[in-house]
């Protein structure tokens, strides 16, 4: 990983397999990036981190005297290690056997035998969300205390630093550029034409300005795959709406910021995901933004075709109605398509 993803350091990985044939593959593998202490087995493992810190552990399932699930529950009753994410190794992965162990903890799993692109892409999926976690809040906290010697408006403020945090976001994807914050845009358009108050409208603005900040913790080369994705690749783009939810809920003077992030890509029907919510079960502000990013999603260009006509957008809201979208918010957009006579709400990345 490379150190302008994880604070400027080397992180510390602990590799725990009873076949040290594993533990050189994984030492191997993440030579160049990070640094990777060995054990042989559980006690050993529990016995080194009594005096050293990790930033990650790759734990083997099966392994004699004590199994991955034993080291993990130990792991998890001490508050030294209680923390440390936990990445399960294992060649006999099941469904029962993956729901339980992200029951107990784990926080992944790599397959055996290990492909070492796919297992270094895990690792840095999960370091990377944990750098993020542990760390986002207080650097909100430390470039507002340097900009605010500036500026006298603290909401200006704010809307600078999230404006720049959803470009970083958009950069990920050569076809997403300015995403972000048309969808707050059209989202804030929808709000007022609801009946919002101003501090509602802002409020909205915001979510949607940093509905997709969780692809940070998803792979570019996912990200702007122009063929299929397949099973794992597709979980990958769906675990944006969690990692995006889990790094906004942290900042604790905007504690609704997460719900645009994690349920933007609900249906109205509950056949969305991640929590399949359907109806007014699905928080207002993501129903409003579910509809703002679709609509900007399909007047978008993407790698494998230009930006929708507006009538073509239009007709697929209202074939939407009900099914995909809140037909409230729907109509509300409709109506803000059929007010834009000029087509002046879309990406204009193609002029």
């Amino acid at each position: 990983m490379p150190d302008s993803l994880y604070g400027g350091r080397r992180p510390q990985l602990l590799a725990v397999d009873d076949d040290s044939m594993n533990l050189t593959m994984i030492s191997r593998a993440f030579k160049d990036e990070a640094d990777v202490e060995t054990a042989l087995s559980g006690p050993e493992a529990i016995s080194w981190l009594a005096s050293h810190e990790a930033d990650l552990i790759m734990l083997d399932f099966r392994m004699p005297v004590m199994d991955g699930f034993d080291v993990l529950r130990i792991l998890k009753k001490n508050p030294r290690t209680a923390e440390i994410p936990v990445i399960f190794l294992t060649g006999d992965i099941s469904v029962e056997l993956e729901a339980k162990g992200f029951i107990e903890g784990a926080t992944d799993f790599v397959r055996k035998p290990f492909i070492p692109d796919v297992m270094r892409q895990r690792v840095r999926r999960v370091l990377r969300y944990e750098y993020l976690q542990d760390h986002l809040e207080h650097e909100v906290q430390r470039q507002t205390a340097l900009a605010e010697k500036r500026l006298e408006d603290s909401q200006e403020l704010f809307r600078e630093m999230a404006v720049a945090l959803a470009k970083t976001i958009d950069a990920k994807d050569a076809y997403t550029h300015g995403h972000s914050e048309r969808v707050a845009n059209y989202a804030r358009m929808i709000a007022k034409r609801a009946g919002d108050d101003e501090e509602a409208q802002e409020h909205i603005y915001y979510m949607g300005l940093l509905h997709d900040i969780g692809k940070i913790g998803v792979a570019g080369t996912i990200i702007n795959k122009t063929s299929r994705l397949d099973d794992d690749e597709f979980h990958s783009i769906q675990s944006h709406t969690i990692i995006g939810s889990e790094i906004l809920k942290e900042i604790s003077q905007f504690p609704d910021l997460s719900i645009g992030a994690r349920y933007h890509h609900e249906r109205y029907d509950g056949k969305g995901y991640p929590d399949k919510l359907a109806g007014e079960a699905i928080p207002r502000e993501a129903r409003i933004i579910a509809v703002a990013d679709t609509y900007d999603a399909m007047t978008s260009s993407r790698s494998y075709r230009k930006g929708l006509p507006q009538d073509v957008a239009r007709a697929e809201i209202e074939k939407g109605k009900g099914t995909q979208f809140d037909p409230e918010f729907a109509d509300l957009m409709i109506a803000l398509i059929d007010d834009d006579k000029d087509f002046t709400m879309r990406s204009r990345e193609e002029e």
